[in-house]
């Protein structure tokens, strides 16, 4: 018969094991296309931003992030799996009265910031997002926009990752895009949402080769990379 002492120090090294290969995981970022990112967290959490690019949505969702309203950034619906507590956060809830908001939880810190700026987005109702992830790693989607005036403050944020629109058509092009890196500042500069001649994933790979920054980050839909403070 095995003892209740014996069952209490299985249990507890179990747990021992499960806190060290979670201090050991590393946050997992996707590309899914268009502005479309899945990440998973070192917790196994699940965040999706602005869904409606690619089929990878299986994982179940902790957290929904949307940046505005436009349908290829708010097809909720293709979420289908949901924790029992998952939130969705949109640009709604991420501006209340005219102020940017930042949501605290458990396993992700996230500060709503500047978007717009733009014949087809106005900053009144767009929003990007700094995420901050338990291991420190921040990163940054800018969501549809044009150069915004917090931009110029964000320097101070120490962003890893930065994600940037640069379609020339909605938003800004590559040029702007450029300028808008160099303020920000961030370790990795990443271009999404660069191209409108392909609605599923707006994505153009040698249009990102050309984005004209230090510190260039080219990820194609559907590619996973692990993120780090490095």
């Amino acid at each position: 018969m095995i003892s209740e002492t014996a069952i209490e120090d299985a249990d507890k090294e179990e747990s021992k094991d499960q806190r060290e290969e979670a201090e050991n995981m590393k946050t997992q970022l996707t590309y899914l296309g268009q502005a479309s990112i899945k990440i998973v967290t070192p917790e196994n959490k699940v965040i999706y931003i602005d869904p409606y690019a690619g089929d990878d949505y299986e994982m179940s969702a902790d957290l929904i992030l949307v940046t505005h309203e436009h349908f290829d950034h708010n097809d909720i619906d293709c979420v289908q799996n949901r924790s029992s507590d998952c939130q969705i956060i949109t640009e709604r809830e991420a501006i209340s009265n005219g102020v940017h908001q930042t949501f605290e939880f458990d396993f992700v810190t996230v500060q709503s910031v500047e978007a717009g700026y733009n014949r087809m987005h106005s900053v009144r109702n767009c929003v990007g997002y700094v995420l901050t992830m338990s291991d420190g790693v921040k990163v940054y989607v800018t969501g549809d926009t044009s150069k915004t005036k917090q931009m110029e403050e964000m320097a101070d944020m120490e962003i890893d990752y930065a994600f940037y629109c640069q379609d020339g058509v909605y938003n800004m092009g590559m040029e702007e895009a450029a300028e808008c890196a160099r303020l920000v500042g961030a370790k990795h500069n990443i271009p999404y949402h660069n191209d409108t001649s392909n609605s599923g994933e707006m994505f153009d790979f040698k249009k990102a080769e050309k984005f004209d920054v230090e510190n260039l980050l080219i990820i194609q839909p559907g590619e996973t990379i692990e993120l780090s403070k490095e």
